[in-house]
């Protein structure tokens, strides 16, 4: 335990840096500035009048020889402060500054400086005790307790300084709360690092090289000043301690801040609010952390919101998330999470981005075991219904939609786009395959565009998939479509009192395909289970095995077309057969998802292998190379459509007819699109008990509006019509084939027979 000590009075406001740790040939101020920009004219010393002036107006000052300003210094605007050691001001005028309602004349009043820098034009007014701070031009600090700077301060890095033993270095210990898979924060770190020095922790080589990048990309030396950016406001708080500001930050009434770097620019400028406490932590550009808060050992990506007294603990959360109200411990949270509930829980888990948390989902929150809880991966797209529960270890397909229910057992569930519900009742677990596309389609595409409209950052380090229909996804409905095959013909063989045991998988595939490729009716009166999706002895039921299998084939075309007909409409001098050129060789089939952006397991292992042997020596050369094979992107995901879409048809090329048949089914997947939007919004309009807190029809449109001015289902009529109009184009220039006629919905809204169903 710590003990208050007296020091001697040269030692009071002199100790800043021990001498050890100043270069020979240096001052203690050596590092500082570096960090100041010294003003045109340069600085100078007090003069007798100015110094007469700064007395009267109750001013002291250990030395008036240490108080350096600027020709455009106004003296009667400093009033009773107390200067301590080496103080520059820049220039002092009696004009004011404006921040929203708060109005402060430019000056420094009733506060105690201690070997500060302060910029042109400052409002700096009741900061009781302001130690070892560089502060930007036009900053207003009013009422503040505390605001200082130590000699090791790291601003949220995993770093050690100077002379520190390694137990005082912050490490973050994400998606398992053993801390065995813990990571170093650091300034610009993005869910892409986090999530490959968290996963790969079999790879000891690649976990020493990660924190000796880190380590290597701050400067470990002691005696730099904490930073206050240009034009940030800074009111009625208590304690500020080791943090790093951004320029037109906004904090008011935070409770401690310590610790941390808060990123913040004109154009994505930052704010913290009323009663938050954050110690280390690393704060994104453009984010929103108010109304008590609590965040310790974090990193916020950029444009993301704390609020309402939530907690964030040991825990990464990616760029655009919002998390309310709630508690969230370690864990690694890819970006477009939403988690606005008081009574929800999140622990020891990696959601994948793309998410959504109802009120009392409490994911990850069951012991089952005497050691601590293990983990859960959720891939993208991942929503967890009202009061779920769900245990430790469990593993969740993109797109998965969890039900009310508090799960037994832990669960892997391989299907992408599904609904996983737990029947009570018949004492059975049920998956519906496919569901959202089958039966909720309004906000599965509606999300898809809400994420793209409402990702408003400037600078997007993070590259970010966020279409549905991509490789890791569509990887998965290629795998469901096995399984579903496998599934149904041993539910078949059952069903006939015929054994399956020795039977191998292609065998079964080729039974589950005729079946599913049959009579609906008699794969309907099928009981289809699932295998090694519960750890538990009840049954998991499949539900609408067929519909789900074409469902996830019309998943495949619509997929492989958009990206075909985008190539071939970029790209005038390409066609079919330069395509089949392009594309030769076998299909690339397990994706990863590396913090929002998806690239193929080579480019993940290329890229670990080259940070192992020191060809990426920094965190900006591994940005570069994430940034490269984003860059390549576009025509990896194309090549894998391309191949995906030949694996479904089980063809080794193709002809003009199949690519007739190809492109005319797509209008036809289009247009069910276009028409499971429209019907699954309907529902809310035909819905009777929807309707029934409503006194007449015209008060339900004016809280609703008109169903045919839903602006999401306009602008999905509109893509369905730009989507035939280029796929009428394309076949018109390549195939020089008539026009295929669209369905009728384009034309009067009149609903068109489902696809497949």
């Amino acid at each position: 335990m710590e003990k208050v000590t007296v020091l001697s009075s040269d030692l009071l406001f002199n100790s800043f840096l021990h001498p050890k740790y100043i270069p020979a040939g240096q001052n203690k101020y050596y590092l500082r500035n570096t960090q100041v920009c010294a003003p045109k004219n340069g600085w100078r010393h007090l003069n007798s009048s100015e110094i007469e002036t700064l007395v009267k107006n109750d001013n002291t000052a250990m030395s008036w020889d240490n108080i350096m300003v600027t020709d455009e210094f106004d003296p009667k605007m400093i009033k009773n402060n107390k200067f301590y050691g080496f103080v520059r001001i820049g220039r002092v005028s009696s004009d004011g500054l404006q921040y929203h309602d708060l109005r402060l004349s430019i000056g420094i009043t009733n506060s105690s400086i201690h070997s500060c820098d302060i910029g042109d034009d400052c409002a700096i007014h009741n900061v009781h005790y302001l130690s070892h701070y560089i502060i930007g031009d036009r900053c207003m600090l009013f009422n503040i307790q505390e605001m200082a700077c130590t000699d090791h301060a790291k601003f949220g890095n995993g770093i050690i300084k100077e002379g520190e033993e390694e137990s005082v270095r912050i490490w973050l210990e994400l998606m398992n709360e053993t801390g065995c898979r813990k990571v170093l924060p650091f300034d610009g770190m993005i869910a892409a690092d986090a999530y490959m020095w968290a996963k790969f922790i079999d790879d000891k080589m690649l976990q020493d090289r990660l924190k000796t990048i880190t380590q290597n990309s701050f400067d470990s030396r002691r005696g730099f000043y904490g930073t206050i950016g240009y034009g940030t406001v800074v009111k009625n708080s208590l304690i500020i301690k080791d943090v790093k500001i951004g320029n037109c930050a906004y904090i008011k009434g935070a409770s401690k801040l310590k610790n941390l770097t808060i990123n913040s620019s004109e154009k994505e400028p930052s704010q913290i609010g009323e009663n938050t406490v954050l110690v280390n932590g690393i704060i994104g550009y453009g984010c929103r952390i108010f109304y008590s808060v609590i965040a310790v050992r974090f990193v916020l990506g950029s444009h993301s919101n704390l609020k309402y007294g939530a907690r964030l603990m040991n825990s990464f959360m990616g760029d655009n998330s919002t998390i309310s109200c709630c508690e969230v411990l370690n864990n690694l949270i890819f970006p477009a999470h939403e988690q606005h509930h008081n009574n929800s829980f999140l622990v020891a888990s990696v959601i994948k981005g793309q998410s959504n948390m109802a009120a009392g989902a409490t994911i990850g929150s069951n012991h089952n075991s005497r050691s601590n809880d293990s983990e859960i991966e959720a891939g993208r797209g991942f929503w967890s219904g009202l009061c779920t529960s769900v245990k430790h270890s469990s593993k969740f397909a993109c797109f998965t939609m969890i039900t009310k229910a508090d799960y037994p057992a832990e669960i892997i569930n391989p299907f992408p786009f599904s609904m996983i519900s737990n029947d009570e009742t018949k004492g059975e677990l049920q998956v519906m395959p496919a569901f959202t596309w089958l039966y909720n389609m309004y906000a599965m595409a509606r999300n898809e565009w809400k994420y793209v409209n409402r990702d408003t950052r400037i600078f997007k380090i993070q590259n970010i998939e966020f279409e549905a229909f991509a490789p890791d996804s569509i990887e998965e409905v290629i795998e469901s479509r096995k399984l579903l095959s496998i599934w149904t013909a041993k539910a078949w063989l059952r069903k006939e009192g015929k054994s399956y045991e020795n039977m191998t998988d292609k065998r079964l595939i080729e039974t589950g395909k005729k079946l599913l490729n049959g009579k609906p009716e008699v794969v309907k009166e099928l009981e289809v289970l699932g295998e090694n999706m519960e750890k538990s002895k009840r049954k998991v039921v499949i539900l609408r095995p067929y519909e789900a299998y074409h469902a996830y084939g019309d998943m495949i075309v619509f997929y492989a077309v958009k990206n075909i007909v985008k190539f071939l409409e970029e790209n005038e001098n390409e066609n079919f057969e330069s395509l089949s050129a392009l594309f030769d060789g076998e299909r690339k089939r397990v994706w990863f998802n590396l913090g929002g952006q998806i690239m193929s397991i080579e480019d993940v292992n290329q890229l670990r292998s080259d940070i192992k042997d020191g060809t990426l020596n920094s965190w900006k050369e591994i940005h570069h190379r994430y940034n490269e094979i984003w860059k390549r992107y576009f025509m990896d995901k194309l090549r894998h459509a391309y191949l995906s879409l030949k694996h479904m048809l089980e063809i080794d090329e193709f002809t003009v007819d199949d690519w007739t048949d190809v492109l005319n089914r797509a209008i036809d997947v289009q247009n069910y699109i276009y028409e499971q939007v429209y019907v699954t919004r309907k529902k809310d309009y035909d819905n009777y008990f929807r309707r029934a807190t409503f006194l007449n029809e015209e008060e339900m449109l004016a809280a609703w509006g008109k169903l045919d001015k839903d602006s999401f289902i306009l602008q999905q009529r509109k893509a369905t019509k730009k989507f035939t109009e280029s796929i009428q184009n394309i076949k018109k220039r390549l195939l020089s084939e008539s026009s295929y006629e669209p369905l009728s919905i384009l034309e009067d809204r009149k609903l068109a027979t489902p696809v497949n169903r």
